[in-house]
């Protein structure tokens, strides 16, 4: 049907006023026709409007009611309107109920709360794995009717700290608020106007598959340095009952390469695990960092010996760190070696230690050595990862190296950083942040 525009409204009132001027002007009574016709004009369009004000305000049926000429067309309108907003509701609940069998899809809880803390939206999986219910199937929860905080979902302080920071690069791990026996994995992110995403992961199964593999490769590592110890025992008595045989004496010497680098091996797996199973830095311990750098510097002195390097050590002597003086070593330790073993005679090795003004800590490895390839660069901390074959086995290299330093640094909240040019060499960096430093 068409729009009854302005021409059709002047095309009406001229048939309706039209007879009643010409009969007016013929009897001479045009005055009183135009007012007998305008009132009962106005009764007309009162009754229609009376008609469809009943029917928005106390009718229930959804069928307009009937009209004639004029209000047929506008109750016709409100048909059309009336159709247009139902199919519209329904395409909307179309894709509501999309969005939500996707969401109940979802390996992970989903909840959607307003910035203010009230609960918007959850799938059913948020609701089993914290505990709490929706009045309908669209997802809404009567915590946000009844103006509950998100918050109380999980009554714990770091909780709290955790949404407040609205960090959603941060992920926050906490037991279950009804199974104590669940570990839960937490991270928020911003989400239409006003709005945040709270992600909710069951991370139990993988952090007891974790733990598993810690100590199956602590056992072993353990139980390996038994023999490993045995077996070099006898290679130091073959050793010192050697007859005057280049073979044998080649022999041994291969012999007590290996053992030795398979005893490396199994004390860096060791670590690790140590350092994996480590809930987080010690803040109650201060290391002495100056003096064990110190130490590290003596002994890297005599590593280098035998290839003529240069090694330079720049330490400011009054900054110490909070932490665990074994890890903070063996991060500093497998760097400083690793720089010395990869860079060729009459090479140098330049390490420091300072303070920086704006972010903390930095430490510092640069050497002139052969340098790495850039596509090698993003998986230096993967275990056992090696840049070539021969260039690990020709150092003595385990390939656990760098995934020490990674876990250890992890702990402190920081990253290993690494720069290299092939020709020019390399620099390992990183800068643990001022939370975690002593100035003495």
């Amino acid at each position: 049907m068409k729009a009854f525009t302005a021409k059709h409204q002047i095309i009406a009132l001229s048939v309706f006023y039209a007879p009643i001027i010409i009969l007016g002007i013929v009897f001479n009574c045009l005055k009183d026709l135009l007012l007998v016709s305008l009132f009962a004009h106005i009764v007309w369009h009162y009754y229609y409007l009376k008609k469809l004000n009943n029917w928005l305000w106390f009718d229930k049926s959804t069928i307009l009611p009937k009209g004639k000429l004029d209000w047929q067309h506008a109750f016709n309108g409100l048909h059309n309107m009336q159709q247009r907003h139902r199919k519209r509701r329904n395409d909307l609940a179309g894709i509501i109920r999309r969005f939500s069998e996707g969401s109940e899809a979802l390996s992970d809880g989903v909840i959607v709360y307003a910035k203010s803390g009230g609960i918007v939206w959850s799938n059913r999986l948020a609701q089993f794995q914290l505990g709490f219910k929706r009045t309908d199937n669209s997802g809404f929860s009567r915590k946000e009717v009844s103006g509950e905080h998100i918050t109380s979902l999980v009554p714990d302080p770091e909780f709290l700290a955790f949404l407040k920071r609205d960090d959603s690069s941060e992920l926050l791990e906490l037991p279950s608020p009804i199974h104590a026996d669940k570990l839960l994995e937490f991270s928020v992110m911003p989400y239409a106007k006003h709005k945040r995403l709270l992600i909710v992961r069951d991370v139990t199964s993988y952090r007891e598959m974790d733990e598993m593999r810690r100590r199956f490769v602590a056992n072993v590592s353990h139980e390996l340095r038994t023999p490993l110890t045995v077996l070099q025992g006898y290679i130091e008595i073959l050793d010192m009952q050697l007859v005057d045989s280049p073979q044998q004496s080649k022999t041994l010497t291969i012999l007590d390469q290996q053992t030795k680098r398979m005893c490396a091996l199994v004390e860096q797996i060791m670590i690790l695990s140590k350092i994996e199973g480590a809930g987080s830095v010690d803040l109650n311990t201060v290391v002495n960092v100056p003096f064990l750098l110190k130490q590290i510097e003596n002994e890297a002195i005599e590593l280098g010996k035998n290839k003529s390097l240069t090694i330079k050590f720049e330490i400011d002597p009054n900054l110490h760190l909070l932490g665990d003086e074994m890890q903070l070593r063996s991060v500093m330790a497998n760097l400083i070696y690793n720089a010395i073993n990869y860079t060729p005679e009459h090479g140098s090795v330049k390490v420091r230690w300072r303070l920086s003004c704006k972010t903390g800590g930095h430490f510092s490895v640069v050497d002139d050595g052969e340098g790495i390839a850039e596509e090698h660069l993003h998986r230096l901390t993967e275990r056992f990862y090696r840049v070539e074959g021969s260039r690990s086995r020709d150092t003595g290299g385990s390939g656990l190296g760098l995934s020490i330093v990674k876990h250890t640094l992890s702990h402190y909240g920081c990253e290993l950083k690494v720069q290299s040019t092939i020709g020019v060499g390399s620099q390992f960096s990183f800068i643990i942040p001022t939370r975690y430093l002593i100035e003495k």
